[in-house]
């Protein structure tokens, strides 16, 4: 059972606020004890080169989504920041959506650590162009 029976309302509420997020257009998909699926556009301006995303906003993508699903596990009024990541280039990240598939790895009370891959989709057909780490400083909201 989950440490907050309203973790996904809550998970969502905390991310779609963060400009950084608003700005990628990131939408959440699947989101479950542990795991989470979100998503961001293809748009020029993030772009390398025409038709191909640049590798800071699939880090950011990888990140985000070993961060959620961190925060999946927390208890009701605490919340996630980035201590440490690493991201591994696999692919050339062309496609009209990118994919992130974002596991919790261990969970702890102010330290986590989080998996994701990002795909990039075409046609329906998703391509791995990316995988990684994320560490988390885990925190109790002022609010809560």
């Amino acid at each position: 059972m989950p440490a907050n029976p309203n973790f996904k309302e809550d998970l969502e509420a905390f991310v779609l606020r963060m400009p950084i997020v608003q700005f990628l257009q990131l939408s959440f998909g699947t989101v479950e004890h542990g795991m989470v699926e979100i998503s961001i556009p293809y748009r020029d301006e993030l772009s390398f080169a025409p038709g191909t995303l640049q590798a800071g906003p699939i880090g950011m993508l990888m990140d985000i989504a070993g961060c959620c699903a961190v925060g999946t596990r927390l208890p009701a009024g605490w919340a996630f920041a980035t201590i440490d990541s690493s991201v591994k280039v696999l692919a050339p990240a062309t496609g009209e959506l990118f994919l992130a598939r974002g596991l919790a790895v261990s969970s702890g009370k102010t330290v986590s650590v989080g998996e994701a891959k990002v795909f990039a989709v075409r046609d329906g057909r998703e391509t791995l162009c990316a995988t990684g780490l994320v560490t988390t400083r885990n925190f109790k909201l002022e609010s809560s």
